[in-house]
């Protein structure tokens, strides 16, 4: 995982309002209900992850962004959840979570050295039965094509004053695209943040998974659980610990 990936505390204001609730939002909160233990796992600025609380819940929100969290912990409603600074390994393998959720791209930065022990880590977190539910773009939908700088560039007035942002694809290959994503503001300073993604295979999400101890495997072509075929854009999974 990226260290850092928004060390602008200007950008991360401007995160929620670019990722709003939606149906992914729905999808995983309808994932928790009767859940006494969530983990939301690459949390950022916590949206989602305060979302989840209730009473009698606990909720866990983790991410390896100090500037993300040091957001998240000043929303309302913080208080009622706890924040954990770190990767995957700051995960403690209780091995009594009933959900542990994982949305955005927070997946796809997850180097390929790295993914298998990154889903140990969630296996062990979770109780007999528990679920790991996290989308993945479908790498057949090629969606680094459409963010070059015509498709991308734009303008806007924010709190922090005027936005010039665009996006340019530097590598793709061997399932792997990076980019980098530029941020103008009216001090003329061009901020860019580099990002890695590694787009994977229904097929080699499975066997991730599988390898990682999770049975019934499902994965889904949208949030509202529409058949996959190879025209969809993303991927939905759904695995069990048995």
């Amino acid at each position: 995982m990226t260290v850092d990936p928004y060390g602008d505390e200007r950008l991360v204001e401007l995160y929620d309002e670019d990722n709003r609730p939606g149906a992914d939002h729905e999808y995983f909160l309808k994932l928790a209900d009767g859940a006494t233990k969530v983990i939301d796992f690459g949390c950022g600025t916590g949206l989602l992850t305060r979302a989840f609380v209730q009473p009698g819940r606990v909720v866990l929100g983790v991410d390896p962004s100090a500037t993300m969290l040091n957001y998240a912990r000043r929303q309302p409603g913080a208080e009622d959840v706890t924040w954990i600074d770190g990767d995957a390994g700051a995960v403690l393998p209780a091995g009594d979570a009933d959900l542990v959720v994982s949305s955005g791209n927070t997946m796809m930065h997850i180097t390929t050295d790295d993914f298998p022990w990154v889903l140990e880590a969630l296996a062990a977190a979770l109780r007999p039965g528990g679920v790991l539910s996290f989308e993945s773009r479908n790498p057949a939908a090629r969606a680094w094509e459409q963010w070059g700088p015509e498709a991308t560039y734009s303008e806007r007035d924010t709190p922090a004053g005027h936005l010039k942002e665009w996006m340019e694809v530097t590598e793709v290959g061997n399932g792997l695209v990076v980019f980098d994503a530029h941020n103008v503001f009216e001090d003329g300073v061009d901020t860019v943040y580099t990002t890695t993604l590694y787009f994977r295979t229904v097929d080699e999400l499975r066997a991730g998974l599988e390898k990682a101890g999770f049975g019934d495997v499902e994965v889904y072509g949208g949030w509202h659980e529409q058949q996959l075929t190879d025209d969809s854009r993303l991927f939905v999974v759904r695995a069990t610990k048995p």
